[in-house]
């Protein structure tokens, strides 16, 4: 008979997405890098995984937590082949998704709603 018994039980929750503030995600990560603390342990206090932890890691070292967003033009979202027939206007840059789909923005677009634009963008 075995006579060891279970004293701490974890249960990690699945199929939940949760968003994470740059703020929050920043803060996590100069946790994790103050001197005796182990990343591991810096990911379970927070329900995150590890590669998680250290993906934002990774993020923080190449400048991509700072939170700041260029200012850009309205967006304009063309057909593929308009796209690759003329290219971006001039003054304009070209956004391509990881899906292949294009946006198009100029100098004075929205930043908050070229973000909302670019995040459906990645979903979709």
């Amino acid at each position: 008979m075995d006579r060891h018994q279970v004293r701490r039980l974890e249960v990690i929750e699945t199929g939940r997405r949760r968003r994470w503030s740059v703020e929050a995600k920043r803060r996590i990560v100069e946790e994790s890098l103050v001197e005796g603390v182990t990343a591991s342990s810096v990911a379970r206090r927070h329900g995150i995984s590890p590669a998680h932890l250290f993906l934002w890691r990774k993020a923080h070292r190449e400048g991509g937590l700072t939170g700041s967003w260029p200012a850009f033009a309205p967006v304009r979202i063309e057909s593929e082949m308009a796209a690759l027939e003329c290219g971006p206007p001039a003054g304009r840059m070209e956004i391509v998704a990881r899906n292949g789909r294009r946006v198009i923005v100029g100098a004075d677009v929205d930043a908050a709603a070229l973000v909302r634009v670019l995040e459906a963008l990645e979903r979709a």
